[in-house]
């Protein structure tokens, strides 16, 4: 029963239509991305800056006449959703051109389209049977449980990129007290030298 359920989601997972990358935005630079849908179709944009800078970027969204259904200037994450008004192609931009040395790494997560029903007639009057039942749950708990992996691993690519920017911090700040202990301390052995240089030049005169 639990294979026959398992399968039931599995199949439907073909059923949605949806984007997700992660790309890399150089500074002074601007990407975009394009999709072409139907009239009266909803889609959702979730976005996370995970690396760069101050975690920032800029995102705007225009319809097939270019009108402007979203912008926002220097976000580090949003979430933004949209029922389309005609049949075209949107587009989605990201731009980092206020940047003009750090990278980003952006992360977007593209959805489009209504969920149809997990099972045949699932809006019917009478009662769903004990498969129909578990195979809607399960349905259910696998959503819940691939959230929270999109989730921790964008906390996790967050927190990693954050640890190797302190660790390299740590060695470049490691390097210069080597440097300058080094440093003053040949200065110091250059000054006690010459002290004793000067003490034999007047004991010779």
């Amino acid at each position: 029963m639990l294979t026959l359920a398992l399968s039931c989601v599995l199949l439907h997972v073909f059923l949605v239509f949806g984007t997700e990358l992660t790309f890399e935005l150089p500074d002074n630079d601007k990407q975009c991305f394009y999709e072409e849908l139907e009239k009266d179709v909803k889609f959702d944009i979730d976005f996370q800056v995970i690396a760069g800078g101050n975690y920032d970027v800029d995102c705007f969204v225009t319809d097939p006449l270019n009108n402007v259904l979203y912008n926002e200037k220097k976000k580090q994450y949003d979430s933004f959703s949209h029922t389309t008004a005609m049949k075209g192609v949107y587009k989605v931009c990201f731009s980092n051109e206020f940047s003009s040395f750090t990278y980003k790494t952006v992360y977007l997560d593209f959805r489009h389209g209504e969920e149809e029903p997990l099972i045949p007639n699932m809006n019917r009057n009478s009662a769903m049977t004990q498969m129909e039942s578990s195979c809607v749950s399960i349905h259910e708990v696998l959503k819940v449980v691939a959230d929270s992996q999109t989730w921790y691993r964008l906390r996790e690519a967050h927190d990693r990129t954050r640890a190797e920017y302190l660790l390299e911090r740590v060695n470049y700040w490691s390097i210069g007290e080597t440097v300058l202990l080094f440093v003053i301390g040949v200065g110091q052995v250059m000054l006690l030298k010459s002290f004793f240089v000067e003490k034999k030049g007047s004991a010779a005169t």
